[in-house]
């Protein structure tokens, strides 16, 4: 098949396989290595803190289940940018895109930020250049990426790969060994209860947490303008990959429970370097810490191949730069790469702190992206009914409708207790007007 012309826009070369493999690497980061401990530190019983993990997982398969109808009906890059701008007008898609490309380059310039500190654990000769080899990192991937989409693609497919394959042999191993590690402490997991004070704020604590950790279940739809058949593909994409991922942290939770007493678990950064250490011993440490470069490779290979495609549908749109609708040989969207790119090398520069305190406001951003969405897709139902639809989600309207009050609940809650970053986001969304009209004036939209 000859390449097209930049000109020609993005290719369609995308199947099920890249869906699934996306998703995943999209999605499992380091959240569900490092989660575990500070949320059994917020509630202290297991019995809840599966609770809340089930929960966000039926939250984000029933949240699949919705972005597949929008994702055939509207096959176009960009997800809930692309969802917004069709319901609700400019306004509302320049507010969800422009929200959801910052949140994800603060998460990419942390996330290879983080990389590069712990190769440094495992090449002590870099400390003190993690900003450096952080910046090389993206600047390796960014190549890759400038190769075309084929590269890319198969790059995420090999590291979606290595990460499922490397944490369903953690769940093998803690279930094969963590029997012998101490059974009277084990037992600790089923005897602790929580302690005084409001139960709220813990469970909002957690369900942040755990949300951060799920962010991804929608990310084979940013590529529906790039598979060969959406229709398809995209709800084998989606369901089967937010399967997996369900699948995956569940026995991961239950694992980590089931190898750290839950005295010890409270207290752990790394839950599941802490489980492989009690087993094998503290020289285990390396194996995980490798295990971590390659999951957080993963998923910044992912952020960088959907995040452009925000921009450049966004600018397709007259709602960035112009320059920023340029595809490469390859398909890649190079302007808009080279932008993302940029920025989050601005960040790493900036600092670790920044970059960390941007993520975590970027929660409210992305919780933000799936209410838009469920809400996109009630209006389209009520504005375009003769829209074609090859999917149409079950339930209708009283999945979309619980999905919109879950997410809105949980937005409310964030505010409420996170007022500190839940400002920074409120403030933004407060600039975000005047940026949008200057956008406007200068594309004449």
């Amino acid at each position: 098949m000859s390449q097209p012309s930049a000109k020609s826009g993005l290719i369609k070369i995308l199947g099920v396989g890249f869906g699934v493999a996306v998703t995943v690497g999209g999605t499992i980061g380091t959240g569900i290595l490092r989660k575990p401990g500070p949320i059994a530190a917020q509630l202290g019983e297991p019995w809840l803190i599966m609770s809340l993990w089930v929960f966000v997982s039926i939250y984000a398969f029933m949240g699949t289940l919705c972005t597949i109808e929008l994702g055939t009906s509207v096959p176009k890059a960009g997800a809930w940018y692309v969802y917004a701008q069709r319901a609700f007008g400019n306004y509302a898609g320049f507010v969800v895109g422009i929200n959801s490309w910052l949140g994800t380059c603060s998460a990419l310039g942390f996330g290879v930020y983080t990389m590069s500190e712990y190769l440094a654990l495992l090449m002590p000769v870099l400390v003190g250049y993690e900003s450096l080899v952080a910046i090389g990192i993206l600047i390796l991937l960014s190549g890759i990426h400038w190769v075309g989409l084929a590269l890319a693609s198969s790059f995420q497919n090999i590291m979606s790969v290595l990460k499922g394959v490397g944490l369903f042999a953690f769940v093998v191993v803690c279930f094969l060994y963590g029997r012998d590690v101490s059974p009277q402490e084990i037992q600790l997991t089923t005897s602790r209860i929580v302690e005084g004070g409001s139960w709220i704020a813990p469970v909002v604590f957690s369900l942040q947490a755990i949300f951060y950790t799920y962010d991804g279940w929608h990310t084979a739809a940013y590529f529906t303008e790039e598979d060969r058949d959406p229709a398809r593909n995209l709800p084998r994409s989606m369901i089967g990959g937010v399967l997996l991922i369900i699948l995956i942290y569940l026995l991961c939770n239950v694992a980590i429970l089931y190898v750290l007493p839950m005295d010890q678990l409270v207290q752990s950064k790394l839950a599941a370097a802490d489980a492989i250490a009690l087993i094998f011993g503290a020289g285990s440490g390396k194996i995980v810490t490798l295990f971590l470069m390659i999951s957080i490779l993963g998923i910044v290979n992912a952020q960088l191949l959907f995040n452009p495609r925000v921009l450049y549908s966004m600018s397709r749109d007259g709602l960035f730069l112009k320059s920023a609708t340029k595809v490469n040989q390859g398909g890649t969207p190079s302007q808009a790469m080279l932008i993302t790119s940029c920025i989050a090398i601005a960040l790493i520069l900036i600092g670790k702190e920044a970059c960390e305190k941007l993520s975590d406001i970027a929660t409210f951003f992305f919780v933000l992206g799936y209410t838009s969405g469920f809400a996109s897709l009630l209006a389209l139902r009520k504005r375009e009914p003769d829209l074609h639809r090859p999917w149409k989600v079950p339930a209708y309207p009283v999945l979309p409708i619980l999905m919109l009050i879950l997410s809105i609940a949980f937005l409310v809650s964030a505010i409420v207790q996170d007022l500190a970053s839940s400002q920074y986001a409120l403030i933004f969304l407060v600039l975000s007007y005047p940026l949008y009209l200057l956008v406007a004036r200068m594309n004449r939209v």
